[in-house]
């Protein structure tokens, strides 16, 4: 027996499209969201009529496939027909209105934004679509800092589809009244996946994503098994990634459970940043929101003077937004409330870091 016989040779990997265990990829068959795919096509459905399409609001759980639905049925669209324009703005990017408009007349292919107002591009936008018809897809919407976007569409856009991707139910509750009664919109829920439908998927995307028969079996069901208690794919995809690699630095053919175990470890860098390394008012703040659920920031600011504080708003504001970009808490706009406009901070959701 050689001892050389399983190892890799120099040039060799385990990988056959790496891409594939990117979040933001789209397999061609997207598994256990056929119905949700089809409620989202038949929202859009009037507009191959030459009607207005109706619009919706996709909502669940980060991780669980709400926004790879989607994008799945706009390629589909796509590829079927050109008389619709599709737009996909990820709004915790491009989170005003003026940077949604910027994003919009990119994709419609106009690119002399510099020096042209909100108003401006939006005139830009209008002309563009209203000569053909539009599906407008606006993903992580609870992150937008006003909605006057949305108004403008609601009104001026003629043929269209608006959809709106939440992780929060109640986004859609505090919006004003006056957008709430123009976008009436189907609400489309995305529930999380079983452990067999995990499985299933992260089975797939090994297909997808490295050579045929690498995989052990009781490596993938772990990482499977450890996917499904964080209730997140995409900790399964930085799973199998981190695996993939365990096994190619010791010239493996084979990804084994020893590999999976491996990859479990480096969990804490699945997050943006590890919390060991947030300053010491940070990490303050952090226990701050975890003693706290969910609290409006002003309510959270008031509790952190009470504990002493040092920190003007505008400062406390900031570290709010450190950490919720570094993926330790969650934020959400409640827009048009009885206080106005405010943010709601909560605890980051459960993660693979209690395995």
């Amino acid at each position: 027996m050689s001892i050389f016989k399983d190892m890799l040779k120099q040039g060799e990997t385990l990988f056959k499209n790496e891409v594939a265990l990117d979040p933001e990829w789209v397999p061609k068959l997207l598994p256990f969201r056929d119905n949700q795919q089809f409620r989202i096509a038949a929202c859009i459905k009037p507009l191959l009529q030459d009607r207005n399409g109706k619009n919706c609001i996709v909502y669940g759980a980060p991780g669980i496939g709400k926004t790879a639905a989607t994008k799945w049925v706009l390629r589909d669209l796509e590829e079927n027909t050109d008389d619709i324009h599709p737009i996909y703005v990820n709004c915790w990017q491009k989170n005003t209105t003026y940077k949604i408009f910027v994003e919009i007349c990119e994709q419609l292919g106009y690119r002399f934004t510099q020096n042209k107002n909100t108003e401006e591009l939006f005139k830009v936008i209008q002309n563009i679509v209203n000569k053909k018809k539009a599906v407008f897809v606006f993903d992580e919407t609870d992150k937008v800092q006003d909605l006057d976007f949305l108004y403008s569409i609601l009104n001026d856009i003629m043929k269209k589809t608006i959809i709106l991707i939440t992780n929060y139910e109640t986004w859609f509750s505090s919006m004003e009244a006056r957008i709430k009664s123009r976008l009436m919109p189907e609400r489309i829920e995305f529930k999380e996946y079983s452990k067999k439908e995990t499985h299933e998927i992260l089975k797939q995307r090994t297909g997808y994503a490295f050579v045929t028969g690498c995989w052990e079996k009781d490596a993938l069901e772990l990482i499977s098994e450890k996917t499904s208690i964080a209730k997140d794919i995409r900790a399964g995809l930085f799973l199998l990634r981190e695996a993939g690699l365990a096994a190619e630095e010791e010239s493996s053919r084979k990804i084994t459970k020893k590999h999976a175990e491996k990859a479990i470890k480096k969990i804490p860098e699945f997050n943006t940043k590890n919390p060991e390394n947030l300053t010491k008012e940070a990490k303050t703040v952090l226990e701050l929101i975890k003693e706290n659920k969910e609290t409006k920031i002003g309510d959270l600011y008031k509790i952190y003077q009470e504990k002493n504080g040092k920190g003007t708003y505008k400062t406390f504001q900031r570290r709010i937004e450190q950490l919720a970009k570094g993926g330790f808490i969650n934020t959400k706009k409640d827009i048009g409330g009885k206080e106005g406009t405010t943010t709601i901070v909560s605890e980051k959701n459960r993660s693979l870091e209690e395995f």
